[in-house]
């Protein structure tokens, strides 16, 4: 047999195998999906990452996944699609560029918007790729021709006619609202854009004096905002609050304004909380927007959009928020209307981006009447057309969806898809057109002026699917692949990315976007903490390829993964993955070594076979069948974890070394052919099997043997061919294992080294089909037991005197140590271990009879705690049957 070219090296070293095989796959057009291949159809479109990201450990995960089942899909006969891209992430972005900017002692208003988004664009050119490159270090099989860019011409059109559409049918609306706005980016922010922190703060009790003439007092109100007392337009409680309920219609004064305004009833007020009287401010907080609308009040804003005081904030005005707060405490405390200061501690909204606390700022947006859209989107998930991955989270989908607010899309910012409307300077009407109007439709004025504000990342994301396949046009990528297979995305961006994309999917493609939804976990430090730059726990991905590969990376995160858990990572866990490919690799070495002469093709003939070559190959064949079952599920942890087990324990610490003594010429020239033919053949599955997993070593090592050169993505998926014999070849099997496994535990409690040879053994079995089995290969058990001889007892003979025994339900098995050791310490430890075991099992037996135990712990728990049980149980008999006999 003719192997590579050049031999495997001794030791596996990544770094020069994994750049090497991506340039090849690239110089290939191996990742190249052809529109018209006659194959099935399969897409995914990558969830796109932002332009000023960099890989992290939760973009290396869903990467990872995603290539797993593309490969997968690959060599499943499919034409596979994995359409990348990057968002422009316009915060994010633009925040970059100002930072840099002002490095120079430049902002953008000193440059203007035009010459500002030139800028932004040429930073996106120099650095935007940076991501990108990222993902090809991980082995990432995109289809890169096919690269997008949430600009880019094609997808701005695609989000132009969108907004126009979605304006004509209503179902888009321009209106004076309470938003999340962060004085920091200057900017409005959706709900789903604030993050919520426990922070300390105080609350203010504040008596509003009655001034209707119906007698002295005040209603007291508390606030964690004295600033905003300034905007005040009423006071409310609840109708059925029978403490408040006299106070409805009454009139107090607003202390340090002097405005006078109504006590008013609502069911929005909270009776339980404070007071049970809630001030009520329109134009500076959400629920009291509401309020306002229902009853007619003003909006008094009181706070800018820089988070200073308004003008409307009289002697207050100009001063900054938090200043404005510390003055307006002191003027209440000085007028006698401050009554008491209480710490609390309660949640307060932060800007995603720049964790400044937003402020509910009344401001006049563009809003997605959403709630026709999510009632779609919820239909299309119930009628089962989008299957969620674990279960569970369609819960949470179905939510939100049937909770859904209007979607808030302006954003003031100058980077991003700018807003498709014009303001007529003369008659202020509004025109909403995918191109720039020329003159006023009511009033044929040629003074226009485009909406300044750009629309939300998410807006152009939702329309990802379709958008990058070329739509509004009807392009072959369109026609064959959308909807899509599958999308692998994090949990927390069903309601950013994944709830919207099934909304505009319905409506502009009339069709689901994807079949499948695989939400994966969060990976988290190896204590369960999340990973962040100032706990100092964050694992980059880049430093792990750099020191391990991408390959131990990858089978890593894939191995640790299960559907609802998140992954505890640690450096040491990667290590352990790398030792597993350096195993892979020297097992590999081991067969090229010893396949010399050997049919390429891999085959042997029946009777040539023994029962370690038949379990071999029924064992591959039942892997290949599960492997199948697990993908199909999106089951990758469990499948990672099946290849990791079958490759090390049972192919490297069973096969191999069974193998050993036919490969050196020990059992015959027709033994040693056939052992040649199972160990090509397994091997050749192990490589195709493993490949989604690990890309680069698996095709280094598949370019060693003799199989067919084309490239394993390209390579169909393995086959499970049944055996006729697999039942009683897998129950013979189990049987010499169990034999192997215990007389090695009986070397290990006599204490010998792993080079000592046992000169004698006794066994004592029930059942000739157990003897028969055992002679026909106990040349196998002495070859991986280290015993010379097999001495058969009668069944009813007794035990040898001083020995150690094995009970197994097929017989018993006897060593005697008589001369191997010091038997009365040998009894004293076994007394006791005896003693700990008692103590053992006394502790299980009672935590499992404890009825709180057994409804409160976890079904696993419980499982391991019986588990234990039992292993302590039978642990016990063999020590109290060893001391029995060497006390005899």
């Amino acid at each position: 047999m003719e192997t590579s070219k050049e031999p495997l090296g001794k030791s596996y070293d990544p770094a020069p195998i994994e750049d090497r095989w991506y340039e090849e796959w690239l110089r290939q057009g191996l990742f190249h999906a052809d529109p018209a291949s006659p194959k099935p159809p399969f897409s995914i479109v990558i969830p796109p990452p932002n332009v000023t990201g960099s890989l992290h450990m939760g973009h290396a995960l869903n990467n990872t996944l995603q290539d797993a089942i593309c490969r997968y899909k690959r060599m499943k006969g499919f034409e596979v699609l994995w359409l990348p891209g990057t968002d422009h992430a316009g915060i994010a972005t633009q925040n970059v560029v100002e930072r840099s900017l002002a490095t120079q002692g430049v902002s953008r208003h000193d440059l203007g918007r035009e010459a500002f988004v030139e800028k932004v664009w040429e930073w996106k050119e120099q650095y935007g790729s940076r991501i990108i490159s990222q993902l090809k270090k991980l082995g990432a099989s995109c289809d890169w021709d096919r690269e997008r860019f949430t600009m880019d011409e094609g997808l701005s059109q695609a989000v132009r006619q969108v907004f126009v559409e979605l304006y004509r049918k209503d179902l888009i609306y321009r209106g004076k609202y309470l938003i999340n706005w962060c004085p920091r980016c200057r900017t409005a922010l959706s709900d789903l854009e604030v993050e919520h922190h426990e922070m300390d703060g105080t609350l203010y009790k504040v008596a509003y004096p009655f001034v209707d003439g119906k007698g002295e007092g005040h209603v007291v109100v508390m606030t964690t905002r004295p600033e905003t007392i300034l905007g005040d337009v009423a006071i409310a409680v609840h109708p059925r609050d029978e403490r408040n309920r006299p106070l409805i219609g009454r009139t107090v004064r607003v202390p340090l304004v002097g405005r006078d305004i109504p006590v008013i009833e609502d069911n929005m007020v909270d009776p339980e909380f404070g007071t049970g009287c809630v001030k009520i401010t329109p134009a500076h907080d959400p629920n009291d927007f509401l309020v306002g609308q229902r009853h007619g009040l003003e909006a008094i804003q009181v706070i800018d959009d820089q988070g200073c005081m308004a003008e409307t904030a009289g002697v207050y005005a100009g001063l900054d928020r938090f200043e404005a707060r510390e003055r307006m405490a002191q003027d209440l405390e000085a007028s006698g209307a401050l009554l008491e200061k209480v710490e609390h501690r309660h949640s307060v909204g932060h800007c995603y981006r720049c964790q400044t606390l937003v402020e509910p700022y009344l401001s006049e947006q563009w809003f997605v009447r959403a709630k026709p859209l999510a009632d779609a989107g919820v239909k299309a998930v119930r009628e089962g057309r989008i299957r969620w991955v674990p279960e569970n989270w369609v819960n949470v989908y179905y939510q939100w969806m049937e909770n859904i607010r209007d979607w808030c899309i302006s954003r003031q910012l100058w980077w991003g898809h700018r807003i498709p409307a014009w303001y007529c300077e003369d008659c202020g009407a509004v025109m909403v057109e995918e191109t720039p109007p020329q003159r006023c439709e009511k009033c044929d004025s040629s003074r226009l002026r485009q909406d300044e504000d750009v629309l939300d990342t998410w807006f152009s994301s939702a329309l990802w699917p379709f958008s990058t396949m070329g739509w509004p046009e009807k392009t072959p990528e369109l026609a064959r692949f959308y909807p899509t297979g599958l999308l692998t995305t994090g949990f927390d961006i069903i309601f950013f990315w994944v709830a919207r994309m099934v909304m505009m999917g319905l409506e502009f493609m009339e069709e689901v976007p994807f079949r499948n939804v695989y939400i994966h976990a969060l990976v988290r430090d190896e204590k369960g903490q999340k990973m962040s730059k100032s706990k100092g726990n964050v694992i980059d991905p880049l430093d792990v390829i750099d020191r391990f590969g991408a390959d131990a990376l990858r089978l890593t995160l894939a191995s640790l993964t299960v559907q609802g858990r998140d992954i505890y990572l640690s450096t040491n866990k990667i290590e352990s993955y790398r030792f597993f490919l350096n195993k892979l690799w020297n097992a590999s070495r081991f067969a090229l070594l010893n396949l010399e002469g050997t049919d390429p093709n891999g085959t042997f003939r029946e009777e040539d076979l023994r029962l370690h070559d038949r379990w071999i190959l029924t064992r591959r064949g039942e892997v290949i069948e599960e492997m199948g079952r697990l993908l199909e599920g999106y089951f990758f942890g469990e499948a990672a974890r099946l290849m990791y087990d079958f490759v090390w324990t049972e192919l490297c610490d069973w096969y191999l070394e069974l193998s050993k003594p036919a490969l050196r010429g020990d059992e015959g020239e027709s033994r040693k052919a056939a052992t040649q033919g199972v160990l090509l053949s397994v091997f050749r599955d192990v490589l195709l099997l493993l490949h989604p997993f690990v890309p680069f070593v698996t095709e280094e090592l598949w370019r060693s043997f003799p199989f067919d050169q084309e490239f394993l993505i390209r390579q169909p998926w393995p086959e499970a061919t049944p055996r006729q014999d697999q039942d009683s070849v897998l129950a013979d099997m189990g049987t010499l294992q169990e034999v192997v496994r215990g007389i090695r535990n009986l070397r290990s409690e006599a204490r010998l080294t792993p080079q000592q040879t046992v000169k004698t053994l006794h066994w004592r079995f029930k059942e000739a089909k157990t003897l028969r089995l055992l002679e026909e290969n106990g040349d196998l058990v002495k070859l991986l037991t280290r015993v010379e001889t097999f001495f058969l007892l009668e069944p009813d003979a007794a035990k040898p005197e001083k020995s150690l025994a094995l009970l197994l339900p097929q017989g018993d098995i006897f060593l005697q140590v008589g001369d191997l050791l010091d038997v009365e310490k040998e009894v004293q430890r076994l007394r006791g271990e005896e003693k700990k075991l008692q103590g053992e099992i006394a502790r299980s037996e009672s935590k499992l009879s404890n009825p709180s135990f057994l409804e409160r712990a976890p079904e696993d728990v419980v499982a391991k705690e019986r588990e234990t049980l039992e292993e302590a149980r039978a642990r016990l008999a063999r020590v109290a049957s060893n001391l029995e006999s060497l006390a005899s």
